[in-house]
């Protein structure tokens, strides 16, 4: 037996003189991504704009950590629009009052809309 352990090389000590080399792996940073409940487009979180619903109404969160149920929306007054028609709602699993309404529009307001797609139409139309 000894005899044959000394055939095939078997060896308990790591042989000298040879070196593991590691390669460093290059991480690339995990980007969180969210879809636009106005116009279903996935794009990353910081890009968008999160609507929260609180217990005292809708809020329009600009820092992104608020607690509530959120929805994310670009910031193209198309997807704004077509998100109040209802698909905010759905997302959001509550009925829109008035004063949420209110809410949002006087955020409407202030967005300038630099969407590709309204240039689309109106050059069609």
């Amino acid at each position: 037996m000894k005899a044959m352990n000394g055939l095939i090389g078997l060896s308990s000590q790591p042989s000298k003189g040879l070196e593991v080399v590691k390669k460093q792996s290059v991480r690339t940073r995990h980007i969180p991504q969210r879809t636009c409940v106005g116009c279903r487009e996935i794009l990353a979180k910081r890009s968008l704009t999160r609507v929260v619903r609180t217990d005292t109404g809708i809020k329009i969160d600009s820092s992104g950590k608020m607690p509530g149920r959120g929805a994310y929306i670009h910031d193209h007054l198309s997807c704004w629009q077509s998100a109040l028609k209802g698909s905010l709602a759905k997302a959001l699993r509550i009925d829109l009052t008035e004063s949420d309404r209110q809410t949002i529009m006087q955020f409407m307001q202030k967005i300038t809309d630099d969407s590709p797609q309204e240039g689309l139409l109106k050059s069609n139309g």
